[in-house]
């Protein structure tokens, strides 16, 4: 690689690690360029396809040089940072020889705005291009999509991408007037509209679509977010949300303190709720409400629903229904389908719960088997939360002298 394309993919792939539709797995060592071993953190993330498979991507900016200023972002235009930009080329040459050097099986690509919308757009769509027509690249391609962009633009990326997404970021139109004044939701939900209608209207199997939404930049509650995240699954816009906890990388007063830590454990907690969203069928107004607008830190969504809502337990195991046994703290989708299906031969038990791998650690504290509990906690909200956060340890009993086997010491068995 050539020293100035190598210096390009440093500063292009260290931009692109905030977005967190994937997850970095950029690496160094001690080894020196050129021998055996030697690495460098070039962009390599990871993504997994829908049978589970683990697919390494090139993620890389074509460019950071941007004309917006968005209060939260590094790559903003007012920033003083080091700027570089691909040609198409340049990025496309780059992603080939990775990928014929077993490095990558795909590309992640993002940009900065540089000089327009309509200008980024065919930039990126030209790197595509050149991928797909003149290296016949069939691999996986992730682009974001540029919001403001021409719609032409967009249908043709649409046509030669794997997935799409195009970046929220703010939950509210307020926040994002003021911290990213270029950008309004409708915006930037307009590419992903497209994308949706295009698939739509030549009865094609949707792109996958996503979208990232920045926690703890703004004042929204999780509520707000997860209400946003459920209109656009009900509308068929994105297949996933993806939360990112805000990282403090600019010092500004709209913002938090850049000595904050980010809120991971916040945004944990939202991607589990966001769980419940697509795979429990929860509606976002059960997981979050106008009395407890935050998700409980403490604990984990389901098992906050089941605790505030105790009149529908203990669940009898052998009688509960499908959606019954999904709303189990503890059991999953798998579990819930092992047990619908051991139930069609006999009644269970605890020690038939434990056959079949179902956790009971939480569970135990809201069923029933055959009618009988095996917990000795009180059927009372504060009691099943301390047992659940707090477990009493188990007690260590002190081997006496006449328990220890000295064996090793007298040779006698």
């Amino acid at each position: 690689m050539k020293k100035d394309i190598y210096e390009k993919m440093q500063i292009l792939a260290d931009s692109a690690k905030y977005d967190v539709s994937c997850s970095s797995s950029g690496s160094d060592n001690n080894y020196k360029t050129g021998e055996l071993g030697a690495t460098h953190n070039s962009g390599i993330c990871h993504t997994f396809t829908a049978d589970g498979r683990c697919v390494s991507l090139l993620k890389v900016l074509l460019t950071n040089f941007c004309i917006y200023d968005c209060a939260y972002c590094i790559n903003k235009k007012s920033n003083d940072i080091k700027r570089a930009a691909f040609s198409p080329r340049e990025l496309a040459d780059v992603t080939i020889n990775f990928y014929k050097r077993n490095y990558i099986e795909g590309l992640f690509l993002s940009s900065g705005i540089i000089q327009s919308e309509d200008n980024t757009m065919n930039m990126i769509l030209r790197t595509l291009k050149i991928l797909r027509y003149e290296y016949h690249f069939n691999g996986y391609i992730h682009v974001k999509l540029i919001p403001g962009a021409d719609e032409k633009l967009i249908e043709q990326v649409v046509n030669l991408a794997n997935r799409v997404s195009s970046n929220i970021e703010l939950p509210s139109d307020n926040s994002l007037k003021l911290l990213a004044p270029n950008k309004t939701k409708e915006k930037v939900l307009q590419p992903l509209k497209y994308a949706r209608d295009i698939s739509l209207e030549k009865d094609t199997k949707p792109i996958g679509m996503s979208t990232q939404l920045i926690v703890g930049a703004s004042p929204e509650s999780d509520k707000d977010i997860l209400k946003l995240s459920s209109v656009l699954y009900d509308k068929a816009l994105l297949k996933r949300v993806y939360y990112s906890a805000y990282i403090p990388v600019n010092d500004d007063k709209n913002l938090p303190a850049i000595i904050n830590k980010p809120p991971l454990l916040r945004e944990h907690r939202l991607y589990q709720a966001d769980w419940l969203l697509r795979f429990y069928d929860f509606s976002y107004d059960e997981i979050v409400n106008d009395e407890f607008p935050n998700l409980d830190e403490e604990v984990d969504p389901k098992t906050s629903w089941a605790l505030l809502n105790l009149q529908y337990f203990p669940m009898e195991i052998n009688k509960a229904s499908k959606e019954e046994l999904l709303r189990i703290p503890g059991i999953g989708v798998r579990g819930v389908f092992k047990i619908l299906k051991a139930r069609r031969f006999k009644s269970l038990d605890f020690e038939d719960l434990k056959k079949l791998k179902i956790s009971l650690k939480r569970a135990k504290y809201f069923i029933t088997c055959k009618g009988k509990n095996k917990i000795k906690t009180p059927f009372y909200k504060e009691d099943i939360r301390q047992a659940i956060i707090a477990p009493p340890k188990k007690k260590i009993i002190q081997p006496s002298l006449f328990d220890i086997n000295y064996s090793h010491i007298t040779g006698e068995l």
